[in-house]
């Protein structure tokens, strides 16, 4: 392999994995990123969706307990048959719009102004929804109804746009629905489980005519490197929201948006 393209995927796994679970817009800096290192053609695209499973798996190890507690539960149990009913209610919405509009996005939304528009506008939500004094009425996620999980797949299906941040949308989301922040985070992690494993397969299969057995170690490099990174970032992210909010994340969201549209519009990077 060439070295050169082994260090792209390491790089864009980092910040896959750095990026996925934080309301910052992974598909956004991944098309960012992939621009100024010169992945960011057919192929490259698909990677980015594929390395998204390395981050699914980082939840995947870190929830290993629930999860296996759901798959012997299913059967009998009411709060492991709510949680999957839960998940599949939540999913369902950005799985049926991704499928009728996904071409459509990718074709006009997939640059870079676009997604810094899309961060600066998300960043002012992230600060009005952390501004609002609203008690949460649900402090865990086994107390979630589907109705609840409908409203956050409903905010989910609005990352479909590169640059809102599908943890941003489903995390803030669902504090404006009733969620506390850490219900919120941890039904985002949940979520990402379903919704990353069908972007990505159904990525890979639409294009597999791009692929070949070369790239067998290039998809590897990034999905362990995103594993990695994603699985530091998850444990962090569980201290963090314990006793902070989302605002520094707002602000970082406007300032890099703002960077990337100045930068674009006085050519000083060709984006």
């Amino acid at each position: 392999m060439d070295p050169s393209l082994a260090l792209k995927a390491v790089i864009l796994g980092i910040v896959e994995g750095l990026t996925e679970f934080l309301p910052i817009s992974s598909t956004g800096h991944l098309i960012i990123v992939g621009g100024l290192i010169g992945f960011n053609d057919a192929k490259g695209k698909v990677f980015e969706l594929v390395i998204q499973t390395g981050a699914m798996l980082a939840v995947c190890w870190e929830y290993r307990v629930r999860f296996c507690g759901v798959l012997r539960g299913m059967a009998s149990e009411l709060p492991a048959q709510r949680f999957v009913l839960n998940l599949t209610v939540a999913f369902v919405p950005a799985a049926l719009i991704g499928l009728a509009l996904g071409g459509l996005i990718k074709s006009h939304l997939f640059h870079a102004v676009p997604v810094a528009i899309a961060l600066i506008v998300g960043g002012f939500v992230i600060l009005w929804a952390e501004g609002r004094a609203a008690t949460p009425r649900i402090d865990n996620v086994d107390d979630m109804t589907w109705r609840d999980a409908l409203k956050v797949g409903l905010a989910q299906a609005a990352a479909l746009f590169p640059g809102v941040s599908r943890a941003g949308a489903t995390i803030i989301g669902g504090m404006l629905f009733g969620l506390s922040r850490k219900a919120a985070t941890e039904f985002s992690f949940f979520l990402a489980v379903p919704t990353l494993v069908a972007a990505g397969a159904y990525d890979l299969y639409k294009n597999r005519a791009l692929l070949s057995a070369d790239d067998v170690s290039l998809f590897g490099i990034g999905i362990v490197t995103a594993f990695i990174s994603a699985f530091v970032c998850i444990r962090w992210l569980i201290r963090y929201v314990a006793s902070h909010d989302f605002k520094p994340f707002a602000w970082y969201r406007i300032g890099f948006g703002l960077f990337v549209l100045v930068s674009a519009w006085t050519g000083w990077i060709a984006w």
